[in-house]
């Protein structure tokens, strides 16, 4: 079969992710889903074809934490003949809530995964995108200080750099703080990214959101936890949602019922054209008033394309969206 557009979803074999490529492959059967993780132990990929009787569902292995790897697999996607990609659903993130942890390059490990190599993603991939394509990034009501996020430290930007290469005070800081100010960067480099399309390739219809899932009890968050936070994780709190939602905050959702809400942003008529937002479910909300900082935006966008581009060739094309 001939497919006539392509939609990436990373941390797509599991949980939120899995659920929503499984939505979108059973909405449009004549799209490639592509999930894309470091493993796919569960087949996901397999299982959500042999679920929907169809084969429009692959699985790419992605490693996010390794951009050599993320180069890799860009190089491996220029030499097949994929159809022009409709949506990039930015999903996978992890959190580290011991010590400080690095990746391969020498980045703090939320920052490095959560944003960096996601932004190295879209850069190398950019010149693939259909006209109208939709980038959505998976965020957390947790990057907002004034939200009711369960007890977890509050974000504070100073600048990427810091968030890439912790120094003095910062070396200490716990990996759930890590985790929500990875969240607002996720939310920054989506806000800076929108204006620049708007202002540099607006014929290219590119839109860009940002989105809230909620408490997810259950997901592969809490895996890099200790084995009795990960039992509590995935064994106890998933059978008490409905509790979760009464005594902590309304914003407590299984999988599936999260995955309904990012699907729509990847492919819902009815948000097409929504660009610069930031969603809470299905919901359009605020985010945090850090969030709108333009100054920390355009801190994260600098350090980001300085960091990654390799040459002045590359530099342009990635501020050029070529």
């Amino acid at each position: 079969m001939t497919y006539q557009r392509t939609i990436i979803v990373t941390g797509g074999t599991v949980s939120l992710g899995y659920y929503t490529a499984l939505e979108i492959a059973k909405a449009h059967p004549e799209y490639l889903v592509v999930v894309s993780s470091r493993t796919d132990r569960e087949h996901a990929a397999d299982t959500i074809n042999k679920k929907l009787g169809q084969t429009n569902t692959i699985y790419i292995p992605l490693d996010l934490s390794n951009l050599q790897k993320v180069r890799a697999y860009v190089r491996d996607w220029e030499k097949k003949d994929y159809p022009p990609i409709q949506a990039l659903i930015f999903n996978a993130g992890l959190q580290f809530p011991g010590g400080l942890t690095k990746t391969v390059d020498g980045l703090e490990s939320t920052f490095g995964i959560n944003h960096v190599g996601h932004a190295l993603l879209f850069h190398l991939l950019c010149a693939y995108l259909a006209p109208k394509a939709r980038v959505v990034i998976t965020s957390s009501g947790t990057h907002d200080p004034d939200q009711e996020t369960g007890g977890m430290p509050k974000a504070n930007y100073v600048s990427a750099e810091l968030l890439a290469h912790p120094t003095g005070a910062t070396v200490n800081d716990p990996g759930r703080k890590r985790y929500v100010e990875s969240k607002l960067a996720n939310i920054l480099w989506g806000y800076a990214l929108d204006r620049r399309l708007k202002q540099r390739v607006p014929d290219r219809g590119i839109t860009v959101t940002s989105f809230d899932p909620g408490l997810m009890p259950g997901t592969g968050l809490a895996r890099e936890t200790n084995a009795f936070e990960r039992f509590i994780w995935i064994y106890i709190l998933p059978k008490l949602i409905p509790l979760l939602r009464t005594v902590l905050f309304p914003n407590v959702h299984r999988p599936q019922e999260s995955a309904v809400a990012l699907a729509r942003l990847a492919i819902g008529l009815d948000v097409e054209d929504e660009s610069g937002k930031y969603f809470e479910g299905l919901k359009q909300i605020k985010s945090s008033k850090d969030s709108y900082d333009e100054t920390k935006q355009d801190d994260l966008w600098k350090w980001t394309v300085d960091y990654l581009a390799k040459g002045n060739g590359e530099r342009e094309r990635f501020e050029q969206f070529k």
